[in-house]
C-alpha cells in the first residue's frame, strides 16, 4: 500500500458515521446494521506479511524481548481466533455472521503480526497449547468479548504511557497502533451485540442469558484478582494479571491513581471518532471511576 493508501485506511478505521437516519432504537434492526456496518467499514486492510519491522537498538532490542507478555499475548489471540470463529459458526443472520467474521479474522491477523514480530527480534516462545473449541460457543464468545473489556481498557493506558516515555521506539508504536485501534473497534462492536443481543432474547430466556453473563464476570475477576493463582500451568494466570501489573512489568513509575486516568483519557480518545449512537463499553471506565476516588 501506498503512503497516502495506508494514512486513508488509518483515518477511516477510527473516523465512522452510519447511514441509518435518526435516531436508534436499542436492539432493532437498524441498531444491528449500525454496530455490524462499523466494524465491515472501518477494517483497515494492512497486512502482517509485509509489514516492515524496525531495527532496534541493542538495549531496545533486550528492553522488547525480555517483556514477559509475549508468550501470553500470542496465546491469547489464539483462543480469542477459536472462540470467535466457533461462536460465529452458529449464526444464521448473514450481516451479523460478516460482521463476526471480520472480527475473528481481524484476531487471527493480530495473532500473525504477534508472531512475525518474534520471528523478526528473535523471541524465544513456549509452545502454544492446545486451544479448545468452547463447549458452550456463547460462553466463548462472552468470556473473550468481556475480556477485551478489560484488557483493552488497560492496554490502551499502557501503550500511551510507553509512548510518550520512550520505552516503546516510535516506528514500534507505529507499528502497533492499528492493533491498539482494532481493539478498540472490537469492544465497541461486542458492547452494542450485547445490548442488542438482549433485546432479541424472550422475556423467558433473558434470566437464563442474564446468569450467563454474571458467570462470565465472575470468571474473568476469578482470574484477575488471582485467587486461582498456581492452579495453571499454562499461562493462564500471567495472562489475567497483566492488565493489573503491567505498568510494573514493563518499567513504568505510574502510581494507580495515575495509570487509571490515562486508561480513561485514551478509552474515550479510542471511541471518540465513531457513530455517537453507538453504545460504548461502560463498566470497566465505571468502575475505574469509582476506584479512582479512593486513590490519591
Amino acid at each position: 500500500m501506498s503512503h497516502d493508501a495506508v494514512a486513508d485506511a488509518d483515518h477511516s478505521m477510527r473516523h465512522w458515521a452510519g447511514n441509518e437516519p435518526g435516531r436508534i432504537r436499542i436492539g432493532s434492526d437498524a441498531h444491528k446494521r449500525l454496530f455490524c456496518r462499523m466494524i465491515l467499514d472501518t477494517h483497515n486492510p494492512y497486512k502482517p506479511a509485509v509489514i516492515e519491522w524496525p531495527a532496534l537498538d541493542a538495549d531496545t532490542l533486550h528492553r522488547i524481548t525480555s517483556l514477559p507478555i509475549w508468550d501470553i499475548a500470542v496465546q491469547t489471540e489464539g483462543k480469542a481466533k477459536l472462540r470467535v470463529a466457533t461462536y460465529t459458526n452458529t449464526i444464521v443472520d448473514p450481516l451479523l455472521r460478516e460482521a463476526l467474521t471480520m472480527d475473528g479474522d481481524e484476531e487471527a491477523r493480530h495473532k500473525v503480526v504477534l508472531s512475525k514480530m518474534v520471528e523478526a527480534y528473535g523471541i524465544a516462545l513456549a509452545p502454544e497449547p492446545e486451544y479448545e473449541v468452547p463447549k458452550d460457543p456463547e460462553w466463548g464468545w462472552l468470556v473473550t468479548g468481556y475480556s477485551e473489556c478489560i484488557d483493552s481498557f488497560f492496554a490502551f493506558g499502557l501503550f500511551e504511557s510507553a509512548k510518550r516515555t520512550g520505552y516503546f521506539p516510535a516506528e514500534l508504536v507505529e507499528t502497533f497502533e492499528p492493533v491498539m485501534q482494532e481493539e478498540a473497534r472490537h469492544i465497541l462492536f461486542f458492547a452494542n451485540w450485547v445490548a442488542w443481543h438482549r433485546k432479541q432474547l424472550p422475556w423467558w430466556r433473558r434470566p437464563a442469558f442474564e446468569l450467563k453473563v454474571l458467570r462470565v464476570w465472575l470468571f474473568l475477576i476469578w482470574e484477575r484478582i488471582g485467587i486461582a493463582k498456581g492452579l495453571d500451568n499454562n499461562g493462564e494466570m500471567q495472562d489475567a494479571n497483566f492488565t493489573i501489573t503491567g505498568h510494573q512489568q514493563i518499567g513504568l513509575d505510574l502510581k494507580i491513581g495515575e495509570l487509571l486516568e490515562l486508561c480513561l483519557a485514551q478509552d474515550s480518545f479510542r471511541m471518540g471518532g465513531y457513530d455517537e449512537r453507538l453504545l460504548r463499553p461502560t463498566f470497566v471506565p465505571r468502575m475505574a471511576r469509582l476506584a479512582r476516588r479512593f486513590m490519591r
